[in-house]
């Protein structure tokens, strides 16, 4: 009983002691080192979490396709690269990892953060040095605070020198990483000597003419090719491009119609305000003294003499009737340039609504004239509609005609994945075979009641049902054996040519389109001519057509095996007249070799002594 009561006192304290928190111990440094975690700070913590969210998304993303083997099976260029992530974040500059490399992918996502900041900078100075530089005076007592956002944006300036300077290039296919000869081609381009310009000290001269005087700076709008790059490549990554690209020509003509009002003020103020009607009226009359009507009244004018609409002031001096016809001849181009770039993008956006409508027209006025009758028109615009409605009108073949042939075939294989991993004819299917069929395969749609095939007619296409129902049913179409869902296949009996078959290559049973049903579509001769290059595919999907016809009662084995020996027996002749050949070939080279030999001494015989003759 004592025993038991020592037991307990020791683990009462053993526990007493792992409760206890333990001791603080010093540092070398004589700084005293607790064992609780550091507390981060604000702005670590943020990057941390930024950091793990953007690691969740990637390893989403790559846990999408490696958990599909189908998708990972037949992935024909490994599209996924596991082991780095997909580019730079708009926070991995904050990491250590980043900055060791020291290098800019210009494909990556980092590249396009920056330019968005380089270009606030940008659009800062287009806007508001000019502005600044008109009306000096409403800027009074705020000449510290202006002078933050202007070399803050100066620094951004001089750090979008040195990243242009470690911006990766393109060499013969290969990323140039190599820092020294980074920054060389940065220093022999035009944008370095831009770039240089942009961050001219002109600000010393504020000391001669005063802290009014921004127009010193005008140099730095020179930075304006930057954001000509940010929005090219905008245009790329945007899902709407057309509607970026109006968006993007506003943009212009708005910052032009503001340096056009700056001008204008700068010019009235020169003339004097009030002197004639064209001018800027006098600031002494109601209204017309306070900095927002100065601007918008200016940039109205502005936009008058830019456009040459409405009722606009007579010029009546000649610095007047200068400025108005240099707003007319830029008028003219923004006109031109308006007009064409508004009805490009409007083309554009158009372009498929107007050619699927033209082949619309073209099928109705077909009708017409040939008198097909009302219900078969109506049938043949029930079928344009769900094209179009479905997004069945789109053109897949032409869409991706400019990218090389293992592009289009991974485009489709994802495009299609859905369909393709339920049709059990591909699932053991070779990668490069299936690329090269995924390539050939068209898209039909079917209206209610169609019929897809009857019983009877010779296959030439095996189909694979993408969306829809369709009805196996018996000759008269009255009786229903089966019914047929998304991912089935049928015809391919059919199609591979199989000896023995009773049929005769000929459709067994009649499919009817329950519904709108929308169907790939491969035919015979593309079969057979992807599957020359594939011997033993070929022979795997003989194998299950006959395994079909043997549960179905429809194979003649004797025919089958016969075929199979006259094969045999052809690859064996043409075995044997391969080896003839080549050993026909071997005894040309040994006859060859005699006569060159008999040819050197015969005439080594008569170049002997001639006086013997």
């Amino acid at each position: 009983m004592a025993k038991s009561t020592t037991d307990e006192k020791m683990e009462l304290k053993e526990t007493a002691d792992k409760n206890e928190k333990p001791a603080n111990k010093k540092s070398a440094w004589g700084k005293i080192k607790t064992n609780e975690p550091e507390k981060k700070s604000v702005w670590r913590q943020m990057v941390d979490d930024v950091k793990i969210r953007q690691r969740r998304r990637q390893s989403k993303a790559l846990s999408i396709h490696e958990g599909d083997p189908f998708l990972k099976r037949l992935a024909l260029n490994s599209g996924i690269n596991t082991n780095s992530p997909d580019g730079h974040g708009c926070f991995d500059i904050c990491t250590k990892k980043f900055w060791a490399e020291g290098i800019i992918d210009p494909s990556k996502q980092f590249i396009y953060y920056w330019m968005s900041v380089v270009s606030l900078a940008t659009t800062y100075n287009l806007v508001l040095i000019p502005l600044r530089s008109v009306w000096y005076e409403e800027q009074l007592g705020m000449f510290h605070i202006w002078m933050g956002f202007d070399y803050t944006c100066d620094t951004i300036y001089l750090i979008d020198m040195f990243m242009q300077s470690r911006t990766a290039f393109l060499e013969q296919g290969l990323l140039v990483r190599k820092k020294a000869r980074l920054a060389l081609s940065y220093m022999k381009s035009w944008t370095f000597w831009v770039d240089v310009c942009c961050l001219l000290p002109t600000d010393f001269g504020y000391l001669t003419l005063g802290t009014d005087a921004t127009y010193l700076r005008l140099n730095r709008a020179l930075k304006m090719y930057r954001l000509r790059h940010l929005f090219q490549i905008m245009e790329t990554r945007s899902s709407f491009p057309n509607a970026l690209r109006i968006a993007i020509l506003i943009f212009y003509i708005l910052v032009l119609c503001h340096w056009n009002a700056c001008f204008y003020y700068l010019l009235s103020r020169y003339l004097g305000f009030g002197v004639d009607e064209w001018v800027y009226p006098d600031l002494t009359e109601k209204d017309h003294s306070t900095y927002t009507h100065k601007f918008l009244y200016s940039f109205f004018r502005s936009v008058l003499m830019l456009t040459t609409i409405g009722d606009e002031m007579v010029p009546e001096r000649v610095e007047e009737y200068l400025f108005v016809i240099a707003n007319s001849l830029v008028g003219v181009l923004i006109f031109a340039t308006i007009f064409g770039n508004v009805g490009g993008v409007i083309a554009n956006m158009n372009a498929d609504r107007e050619a699927f409508q033209n082949k619309v027209d073209a099928v109705k006025q077909y009708m017409k004239i040939r008198a097909v009758g009302k219900d078969l028109e109506d049938r043949v615009l029930r079928w344009f509609d769900y094209t179009w409605i479905n997004k069945e009108s789109v053109d897949d073949s032409a869409a991706v005609s400019c990218l090389p042939d293992k592009l289009k075939a991974e485009i489709s294989i994802r495009v299609h994945m859905n369909t393709l991993r339920r049709v059990a004819i591909f699932q053991d299917c070779e990668p490069g075979l299936l690329a090269e069929l995924v390539l050939k395969l068209k898209l039909q749609v079917f209206s209610p009641g169609d019929y897809v095939c009857r019983k009877g007619d010779i296959g030439k296409e095996m189909y694979i049902v993408k969306r829809g129902r369709l009805d196996v049913v018996s000759e008269d179409g009255k009786k229903v054996f089966v019914t047929l869902t998304d991912g089935a296949v049928f015809g391919e009996v059919s199609t591979l040519n199989i000896a023995g078959n009773k049929t005769g290559n000929r459709r067994t049973a009649s499919v009817r389109s329950v519904g709108y049903s929308d169907l790939f579509c491969l035919n015979k001769h593309d079969m057979w001519d992807a599957l020359q290059e594939y011997p033993e595919a070929k022979k795997m999907l003989s194998e299950k057509g006959k395994q079909i016809l043997r549960k179905d009662n429809l194979l003649d084995e004797e025919a089958a095996r016969r075929d199979e020996r006259r094969q045999q027996a052809f690859d064996q002749k043409i075995d044997n007249m391969l080896d003839m050949i080549m050993d026909l070939q071997a005894d040309m080279a040994s006859l060859e070799k005699c006569v060159q030999q008999l040819t050197s001494s015969s005439t080594s015989t008569k170049e002997v002594n001639p006086e013997d003759t």
